[in-house]
């Protein structure tokens, strides 16, 4: 009985194993696998080929899986077969001498035990352990993994070909195990890492505005087109320079028609030297320069992409041709940072938009 006791705890270590590798290694950071390799860590240089390659990471995913179905199933036959013999001798003399009923007992009471003492040791206690240790679990499980990854080879390329045929023939799409996750999920993630003491509350704050950033468009960001100082293209440039030099801005929007007809924007820095040097031109459409426009479904961060791509602080936000509002860098940054202080705030060139 005490071999058959042994045999079942090295089969349930093996599983406990195979299930401590496979969710450590879907769960460890790559990024610190690499830079561990990098520094020449024996087993992360080991470990990163697999966690750094979707397809790799498969193949060992496959054999964790492969060793857990192979140490329970011979756990569930060996345990029939050495235990449930014993036990049925303990239940006899409670069986009024029916040896059926005795065996049929002694392998549910076997069955039961097995399984619960497999499931707790060998699955759930491993499995916490690996997601709250993602690292060390992955890399303590790594030289176990590759003799298994060789032992199991001829079977890993036959059951993911078959799995992956019965995916196609469901129309399921195969892409492989990835640590991806959705801006939901990393929220979490960045909510756990503040419960666990890893960041500051202020750090948490700006990383939850730089994942929000994402999902606020222009039309949230912008101020209205109502709200912005505009001037019409066909009015006297004597007029727009003396009203324009009492204005705070140092851009301002000009229309043609409509006022939601933008046609460019006027710079009234330059304007003003101009007038000072005594050259300015004739019209005033003659000093308006092209404005940068976008959608008003334009996400936070392409904005960001935008104003850097072509290095301006504002964008007119239009759809079909009419101007909705304008956006500036200093609303996108107020998005991801939080109110700033004035002097911050006036530093950024701000286009004519009373309020932002």
């Amino acid at each position: 009985m005490l071999t058959a006791i042994v045999v079942v705890v090295v089969l349930t270590v093996l599983t406990a194993l195979y299930v401590a590798a496979e969710f450590a290694a879907i769960s460890v950071r790559r990024s610190r696998v690499r830079q561990m390799a990098e520094d020449g860590h024996f087993l992360a240089l080991r470990l990163a080929p697999f966690v750094g390659d979707a397809r790799k990471l498969d193949t060992y995913i496959a054999a964790s899986q492969i060793g857990i179905t192979l140490t329970s199933l011979i756990l569930g036959a060996y345990g029939q077969a050495a235990i449930s013999p014993t036990i049925a001798e303990w239940i006899m003399p409670w069986a009024s001498g029916d040896a059926a009923w005795a065996r049929s007992a002694a392998s549910v009471a076997t069955l039961i035990a097995l399984t619960t003492f497999n499931v707790i040791v060998g699955e759930l206690v491993p499995k916490t352990v690996a997601l709250q240790y993602p690292t060390p679990i992955a890399l303590a499980t790594v030289m176990p993994m590759l003799w298994s990854l060789t032992l199991y080879r001829p079977f890993i390329g036959i059951l993911n070909g078959s799995g992956n045929l019965v995916l196609r023939l469901l129309g399921v799409h195969q892409s492989g195990h990835r640590h991806v996750h959705s801006p939901e999920e990393l929220e979490l993630l960045i909510a756990e890492s503040r419960d666990g003491g890893l960041l500051e509350p202020d750090e948490h704050r700006r990383l939850q505005r730089a994942l929000r950033l994402r999902l606020r468009s222009a039309r949230e960001l912008m101020v209205p087109w109502s709200e912005v100082e505009a001037i019409d293209v066909a009015e006297p440039l004597w007029q727009v320079v003396d009203r324009l030099s009492q204005s705070e801005f140092t851009r301002v929007p000009v229309f043609k028609g409509e006022r939601s007809h933008v046609i460019g924007i006027v710079n009234t820095k330059r304007l003003a030297l101009r007038r000072l040097q005594g050259a300015l031109p004739a019209a005033l459409a003659d000093v308006v320069q092209p404005a940068v426009t976008t959608s008003p479904t334009t996400t936070g961060d392409r904005l960001l992409a935008l104003f850097q791509q072509r290095r301006t602080h504002h964008a007119i936000v239009s759809d079909d041709g009419r101007a909705l509002g304008i956006v500036t860098l200093e609303d996108v940054l107020r998005a991801f940072l939080g109110e700033m202080p004035d002097d911050v705030a006036t530093a950024v060139p701000v286009p004519g938009a009373s309020g932002g």
